[in-house]
């Protein structure tokens, strides 16, 4: 699973066995090792029966809780994308998009790929 964060964008790929795996558990998680003698950065996305998206980051974690009626039906579909918010004021939102993440057709490293879908727009992709 990998993350991006941009401003108040939380945004989350995934592979196809990690798809299929938060649509049977319910939870997903990663982490990000700093070493010995340094606090680890966890990240995750959990199904909630809630209808609405709700995040969290606590004890170096961050947590994304997504309506489990999304999840299950993008699971089963090809729908490409689940996407949220939380408000958190007058002013701010915290805003979610949860992707299935696509096989880069020029990829410009060794970064395995088999776990990633086809991409839809084919050999004119990347």
């Amino acid at each position: 699973m990998k993350l991006r964060i941009r401003g108040n964008l939380l945004r989350f790929r995934l592979g196809r066995s990690e798809v299929h795996s938060f649509g049977q558990t319910g939870k997903i998680e990663a982490a990000l090792k700093f070493g010995p003698g340094q606090s680890d950065f966890f990240y995750a996305l959990e199904k909630t029966p809630a209808g609405e998206f709700s995040g969290s980051f606590t004890d170096g974690k961050i947590t994304v809780r997504v309506p489990e009626l999304l999840v299950s039906q993008w699971v089963e579909s090809e729908e490409v994308s689940i996407e949220g918010n939380q408000t958190l004021d007058d002013h701010t939102e915290l805003d979610f998009l949860i992707e299935k993440d696509f096989v880069c057709l020029n990829a410009h490293n060794d970064e395995d790929q088999s776990d990633r879908y086809p991409h839809p727009k084919g050999d004119d992709a990347c």
